[in-house]
């Protein structure tokens, strides 16, 4: 009886622990391995634009801040120097540059005074960047780790609020704040109050409710994909302790929490201190309560006037999201990256 030996196929041991579609798929813009399907047009364009020298794009950034720079330059220019020259000229005359444009803007001038105005953006992008938080952080805790009846429907329902367009609502919001909401019951000669008339119109107040209205939905399905994708272990160590829900809440999930807290403060305080549809809707005429993007607005005058104070003015109203930004900037990269790593 004669025994026949096998000799084993060598083999490359990276074929073995290389996924089935790394074997072929041409992903990097290469040609495809082992006879696997031909890279495709969306795998060519990516893998071209992967080849593109770090270069090229800081030549793009600094052609993209080309026009901020100059409108920088410019907002230390008076009228006539704008008028006659461009900004880059200015390099070469130093004797252009003036902080008149900036006097003007900062000081008590009623025409062009932004001081009043940055006060009533703060007084609307405040309240209206930390309620939402506040509420949006309850309410995603609950719907993601409190067991209660109608949950799901309840988190469809608040989720659906985000397809409402903010326009179809603005004047509707508006008849509520100036009038309150009221019923007639017909036939009956009856009439039900809802709401009552707090004559908010015209007000800050009316600004910062509507964007804090708005922001909810989405606040509440941003926070509840991160506190749900929380390690359960955590919560039923918790309840083992004998923590109730607002404990964990405050002492656990609001810890965690807040590099994603921290990048939506962020979206939203920028959405608010740069909005001017719903502030010129339900601020209206009132010159007491308008925020700097209508004061800026209508900074130029009727007939262009003052046309060389809207750069200083637009680096005064853009000086403080900057702040905001770089302040939170660490939170709000470990924010936008949250939930992208498992383990």
């Amino acid at each position: 009886m004669t025994s026949t030996n096998i000799s084993p196929v060598l083999t490359d041991p990276g074929d073995v622990a290389r996924p089935k579609e790394a074997l072929g798929s041409g992903g990097d813009g290469e040609e495809p391995v082992g006879g696997g399907k031909p890279a495709g047009i969306g795998d060519r364009l990516y893998g071209l634009l992967r080849a593109i020298p770090p270069g090229v794009l800081w030549l793009l950034v600094i052609v993209w801040s080309i026009p901020t720079l100059g409108l920088f330059v410019n907002s230390f220019r008076d009228r006539s120097s704008q008028r006659s020259s461009g900004w880059w000229t200015s390099f070469t005359s130093p004797d252009q540059f003036t902080l008149a444009n900036y006097e003007v803007v900062l000081g008590a001038s009623a025409t062009a005074g932004l001081v009043d105005s940055l006060l009533n953006s703060f007084a609307i992008a405040i309240p209206a960047t930390i309620i939402p938080i506040a509420m949006a952080a309850f309410a995603a805790y609950a719907f993601a780790w409190i067991d209660f009846k109608g949950r799901k429907w309840l988190f469809i329902a608040t989720v659906a609020l985000l397809a409402v367009p903010l326009q179809v609502a603005l004047i509707p919001l508006l008849q509520l704040f100036s009038g309150g909401a009221h019923w007639t019951i017909p036939g009956l000669d009856k009439t039900v109050t809802f709401i009552a008339d707090f004559d908010l119109a015209g007000t800050t107040t009316a600004v910062w409710l509507t964007h804090a209205g708005f922001a909810m939905p989405f606040a509440i399905f941003l926070l509840h994909n991160y506190i749900s994708g929380l390690p359960k272990d955590l919560f039923e160590a918790a309840r083992i302790d004998g923590a109730d829900h607002f404990t964990v809440f405050w002492r656990l999930v609001l810890p965690l929490s807040i590099p994603v807290l921290a990048a939506f403060a962020i979206f939203q305080f920028l959405w608010t201190w740069n909005d001017f549809l719903i502030a010129n809707t339900m601020v209206g005429g009132n010159p007491d309560a308008i925020p700097t993007t209508i004061r800026i607005a209508n900074l130029a005058g009727d007939f262009g006037r003052n046309e060389h104070l809207l750069p200083a003015a637009a680096f005064v109203q853009s000086f403080v999201p900057i702040i905001v930004f770089f302040a939170l900037q660490r939170y709000f990269v470990r924010g936008i990256l949250a939930g992208s790593v498992k383990g």
